[in-house]
């Protein structure tokens, strides 16, 4: 894969209308994504965490108009004020938008986020936070989930009984009801893995409880 060289972004996949790129932000490595449209520049990022220069420079390479926030919390949104005073709008779900220090739209359940050509078709998947939603890029293997789902199980429910059911939920009737086994999830922090690794641990999660 391709990486530039002096913001560590790296080109993790591409097809005839689509790249994705990836770079780590912050003190517990934050995964940011940028979403671009081939033909016509347009780009999204996700997740406006840290490191607010380096991610602008990062943003204006690729032409990015808007960032969507997976979730609310504070490890994801460092860098969300910065964006906006550079004139990116940002966007989140309602449930989480009283976490950011601002915003400027809130994400529906179930829509699309137009990029260029490229369609982002939005999930929510409450349990990590209220708000937190994952993104699918229509006609292609990639599924961004935020800190819903990591390889190896969901994401941090602080052992709270109510918001692991929540999350597992949403997990199992959102994301692998939904998506075949060669899709391939991005989660907020770490390494890529895909549905087809990870649907068949749902019943292990559950009964370790975390």
């Amino acid at each position: 894969m391709a990486l530039w060289s002096v913001d560590n972004v790296e080109l993790v996949w591409s097809d005839g209308r689509a790249e994705v790129h990836r770079f780590v932000v912050g003190p517990i490595e934050n995964n940011v994504y940028v979403v671009r449209c081939k033909r016509t520049g347009e780009a999204t990022l996700l997740d406006a965490a840290n490191e607010h220069d380096r991610l602008l420079r990062v943003a204006r390479r690729l032409g990015v108009t808007s960032v969507l926030e997976t979730h609310g919390h504070w490890d994801h949104i460092g860098a969300v004020e910065a964006v906006r005073e550079a004139g990116i709008d940002v966007w989140v779900r309602s449930e989480d938008a009283g976490m950011l220090p601002s915003y400027d739209h809130l994400l529906d359940d179930d829509i699309v986020h137009q990029v260029g050509d490229l369609r982002l078709r939005t999930l929510h998947t409450p349990g990590h936070t209220p708000g937190s939603i994952c993104f699918a890029l229509e006609e292609t293997p990639m599924l961004f989930t935020g800190d819903t789902l990591f390889p190896g199980g969901p994401g941090n429910t602080n052992h709270n009984a109510r918001d692991f059911a929540t999350i597992i939920t949403s997990i199992d009737e959102r994301i692998f009801g939904v998506f075949a086994d060669d899709v391939t999830i991005w989660p907020g922090h770490g390494t890529e893995s895909t549905i087809g690794n990870e649907r068949p641990h749902l019943d292990e999660w559950v009964e370790r409880g975390w």
